[in-house]
């Protein structure tokens, strides 16, 4: 039993593999891993910093570094998460179809 397919059968399914190609390249971009972590991180340490006692002030000379830290760390992961807004991956090249030539 040998399988068929017409050319409109053909270029669906490849168009379907290159927007499963092009959002699986998105889901996996660094820039969106490294800002995640920092704003989770940000966030636990800037809650640290919120319920720092005025011993753990002292210790550090007087400021509230688990505040600044987890404030500094906020900052860094939206700029890394606006950056992938702004600047989208660019989805790879498609592929030639079987049979064609590459001009």
């Amino acid at each position: 039993m040998s399988e068929h397919f017409s050319e409109r059968e053909l270029q669906h399914e490849v168009s379907e593999l290159e927007t499963k190609s092009a959002t699986a390249a998105r889901l996996f971009d660094i820039r969106r891993i490294i800002g995640g972590l920092f704003v989770v991180y940000g966030v636990i340490v800037t809650i640290a910093g919120f319920t720092a006692s005025d011993a753990d002030i002292d210790k550090a000379q007087g400021v509230n570094i688990n505040l600044w830290t987890g404030l500094g760390m906020l900052i860094l992961g939206l700029l890394f998460l606006l950056w992938l807004k702004l600047r989208p991956t660019a989805p790879p090249p498609p592929d030639l179809v079987p049979g064609e030539r590459k001009e």
